[in-house]
Parts: C-alpha cells; sequence; structure tokens
C-alpha cells in the first residue's frame, strides 16, 4: 500500500475543485434562457437577451424593437421609455401599468385598432 502525502491531497483537492467549477460553467450554459424578439414581417431576430422573460429583457434598454412580435407578452409594469415600439405588434400584451414615456409623435392607428389598444392598457370601451 502506496503512502499518500499532504501535498498529494491538497493537489486532488484542487483538481477536484477545479474539474466541479468546469461542470457548473457547462451546466448554466446548458440551460441559458435566450429570448428574441422577431420582426413580425421578416422573421429576422431584432433583439436577443439572457434574461428569463420578455419584461426583464426589454425594459430600460432603449431597445430598437420596431416590428417587433410582441402579441401577448408580459409587459405588466416594465419600463418601456425610450423603445422603439413602431410597427410593433402589441395585440393582447399585457401593458398594464407600463411606462411609456418618449419623445411623442406623429404616429397614426386606424380606427379599427383603438379597441385592440386601449384594452392591451387594460380599458374598456363601452
Amino acid at each position: 500500500m502506496s503512502k499518500i502525502t499532504k501535498e498529494d491531497v491538497l493537489n486532488n483537492i484542487e483538481e477536484v475543485k477545479k474539474y466541479i467549477q468546469e461542470a457548473e460553467q457547462k451546466t448554466k450554459e446548458k440551460n441559458k434562457v435566450v429570448i428574441e424578439i422577431k420582426n413580425r414581417f421578416t422573421g429576422e431576430v431584432k433583439f436577443a437577451s439572457e434574461k428569463s422573460t420578455i419584461k426583464e429583457a426589454i425594459q430600460d434598454n432603449k431597445a430598437n424593437l420596431s416590428g417587433a412580435d410582441l402579441r401577448k407578452a408580459n409587459l405588466y409594469e416594465a419600463n418601456l421609455y425610450g423603445a422603439n415600439l413602431s410597427g410593433a405588434d402589441l395585440r393582447k400584451a399585457e401593458l398594464q401599468n407600463a411606462k411609456f414615456y418618449g419623445k411623442g409623435g406623429a404616429t397614426k392607428i386606424k380606427k379599427s385598432q383603438v379597441d385592440d389598444f386601449f384594452k392591451a392598457l387594460g380599458i374598456i370601451v363601452e
């Protein structure tokens, strides 16, 4: 039977620590969540994030989401300040308490879109 020295044990402990760290890193990379928001017309990825929700991914980023498909997205209380949402599809998106501060502008919507817009904001027009 061979004798194990203290130095051998310490070296083995360091190797085990390194092995565990590498295994944990591989697990994190394997389980990484990637959210992609695509252009609703072309399918082009407009925005990608490793956050776990769309809300977390786009808020506070002044993201360019023009033409993005955000149907049914949960954007409750999202800070969309400065985000470019021109042409984005927000039908049935949860927008209650979302913040849309911006420059204002000349964006026009059709009368047929008004009900959907208000519903997205949690307002029912009677």
